[in-house]
């Protein structure tokens, strides 16, 4: 079956996105759940400073929020996937309904403890995909003047990893001004922007979490399952047809040789 004027697309997997589609039966009446990713493991880290200033903003609108220690993470591929460091950080990014991640600039780019993290996730584990669907807000910190390099690099990461990244972001310049000695940010366009983004963050958590699944459904997925379904099929076919050979050639030699008696 082909569709009109479309000859290269397989209709039986073509979907036709409608309002109804995206309508839910039962929406979930949990908090949301954010987990936060910082990348800096300075004891003032202001990444982390961030981090945990987005957390409080994010517990006040009502989110439930995991902050991910990034110390005695072991670099990528240096231990198994087993180890527990490795397993937490999965674990929490299941977990998660969306996501917050902050970095410092380093080198005009993410440092390495923060790449680090998202390295140790994988695109895919087993049939289920630890980011994919899940909403993403990102953030960074600058030692100087303002630069967007970091969370520009982090929405590449971010599409990578098959995420809906909010248009909203922050990036704080000369963070070390921005902090007070408790490390509570200061009141400033800076902070009025964190606020605005972690309020972004929520609603599009609410709105995309049910839906996320319809959401990241891809026509070229289903139809790689679709040909697959119809290979397995085919190998079944061929594999009880197989199976019955021997029994056919058996049938066929014992008449044979009746014939060459002449009992037949």
């Amino acid at each position: 079956m082909t569709l009109h004027n479309l000859p290269h697309i397989t209709a039986d997997v073509f979907d036709k996105p409608s309002l109804e589609k995206l309508a839910l039966p039962a929406h979930s009446s949990h908090p949301p759940r954010i987990l936060i990713l910082y990348g800096s493991l300075r004891p003032q880290s202001f990444s982390r400073k961030l981090a945990l200033e987005a957390e409080r903003i994010l517990q006040q609108l009502g989110a439930e929020t995991r902050v991910f220690d990034p110390h005695d993470l072991p670099l990528l591929d240096s231990v198994p996937a087993s180890h527990p460091k490795v397993q937490e950080l999965r674990q929490l990014s299941l977990w998660s309904e969306g996501q917050v991640w902050v970095s410092p600039e380093r080198h005009g780019a993410v440092t390495g403890v923060f790449k680090n993290q998202i390295d140790w996730l994988p695109l895919e584990e087993g049939s289920v995909r630890p980011t994919q669907g899940r909403t993403l807000a990102v953030m960074q910190v600058c030692g100087g003047s303002q630069s967007f390099n970091v969370v520009n690099a982090l929405r590449v990461l971010g599409r990578w990893m098959r995420m809906v990244t909010i248009p909203n972001q922050s990036s704080v310049a000369k963070a070390w001004q921005e902090f007070d000695d408790n490390g509570r940010m200061r009141p400033s366009p800076f902070y009025d922007r964190v606020v605005d983004v972690m309020e972004e963050l929520f609603k599009f958590t609410l709105m995309v979490r049910d839906r996320s699944d319809y959401l990241v459904d891809r026509y070229s997925e289903r139809k790689g399952a679709a040909e697959a379904r119809a290979l397995a099929e085919a190998a079944q076919v061929v594999e009880v047809a197989s199976a019955s050979m021997p029994q056919a050639a058996a049938t066929q030699a014992e008449t044979r040789s009746c014939c060459a008696s002449g009992a037949c």
